[in-house]
């Protein structure tokens, strides 16, 4: 009867973990949390007496298993993804966790140059070669390059934009040999490369993989920006502002807690992002009072994140304020006119 019962036991405690740990090709995303800038923001010599505040929006992800699938199905807020609606094809978890965080340094870079251009400050963009994203499996590049390297020159050409890069490539045979100068973890390494087939395209050759230009901005005064547990580009619109911010002496938030969420482009415009109605249910919990969410239409009809933004915000009966902005003058024309709290 003991031996049973212990059985039992293990059958069910087997069972449990099985649930709670085994992992689902599928993923869970839950509203985040609202993340305070200030603190992730420093401005040399910057304005730090403000009442207000600016934060990012974040939404939690988590692999899904098999007691997380059916316990989303219950909860407000939870979605479940197929793996195509989160990573690109060929993509390893590895390689979405690098080209996330790539996304989030570009958007610094786009936040710092916009909020200097605003504030009529001096900044300089350099570029730094291209940034690999993912090398595809039976690509030339398979077992030599890793995604975070940087590729600085190829047969000692560097190349400013991508195009550059693709075009070179383009007019190389299968079975030729180029030298690739890269850097990894600060250290430059160079080797030969036999270009081959695109295992995604065998009509054309190339290295094999996927990769973005890498650039660099210098800035006066000097920015410090940390935020190495945050990757995508969505909180761009919130790092522009923070970031002006503390480069001018007036309080811009007028003593309003805001937070909002839109990528930040190199010309001022604001783009949409994912999961807006779980970013507009998170900063509810968090006591936002106004929150700026992105206008932008939608190629082939769709609400934009303004639209579902109202929507959400509708139906769970918050009293936040919601902000459609297009470009980062939107922005700052409604703080502009926005009564001091």
């Amino acid at each position: 009867m003991k031996s049973k019962r212990l059985l039992t036991l293990v059958i069910m405690m087997a069972l449990i973990v099985f649930l709670s740990s085994y992992q689902l090709d599928s993923y869970i995303t839950r509203p985040g949390g609202a993340y305070e800038l200030s603190p992730l923001v420093q401005v040399a010599g910057g304005d730090e007496d403000d009442a207000g505040s600016l934060s990012l929006m974040t939404v939690s992800m988590l692999t899904a298993t098999p007691a997380l699938y059916v316990w989303s199905q219950f909860q407000d807020g939870y979605k479940i993804l197929p793996p195509e609606q989160v990573r690109s094809p060929h993509e390893s978890d590895e390689e979405y966790n690098v080209r996330q965080l790539k996304l989030m340094s570009d958007s610094q870079v786009n936040a710092l140059q916009i909020a200097f251009e605003q504030a009529e400050l001096p900044y300089e963009i350099s570029n730094n070669g291209v940034f690999v994203l993912n090398v595809l499996t039976g690509g030339a590049a398979d077992g030599v390059l890793a995604p975070g390297d940087r590729v600085l020159n190829v047969d000692g050409n560097s190349f400013a934009e991508m195009q550059e890069l693709i075009d070179y490539l383009s007019e190389k045979e299968d079975g030729q040999v180029v030298e690739v100068l890269y850097e990894r973890e600060d250290r430059e390494i160079s080797t030969d490369i036999e270009l081959a087939p695109l295992p995604t395209d065998p009509d054309r050759v190339g290295l094999g993989i996927s990769f973005v230009e890498d650039k660099s901005i210098e800035t006066t005064p000097e920015v410090e920006i940390d935020s190495d547990a945050i990757g995508g580009p969505s909180a761009g619109l919130m790092f522009t502002l923070e970031i002006l911010n503390q480069l001018v002496d007036e309080d811009i938030t007028k003593g309003y807690n805001i937070a909002g969420t839109g990528t930040m482009e190199s010309d001022g415009s604001i783009g949409r992002i994912g999961g807006i109605d779980q970013k507009i249910m998170a900063a509810d919990s968090a006591e936002i009072d106004i929150f700026f969410a992105p206008n932008e239409a939608v190629e082939g009809g769709g609400d934009s994140n303004y639209a579902i933004a109202v929507e959400t915000a509708e139906n769970i009966g918050t009293a936040m304020e919601i902000v459609p902005v297009d470009t980062i003058e939107d922005a700052l024309a409604f703080l502009d006119e926005l009564q001091p709290r």
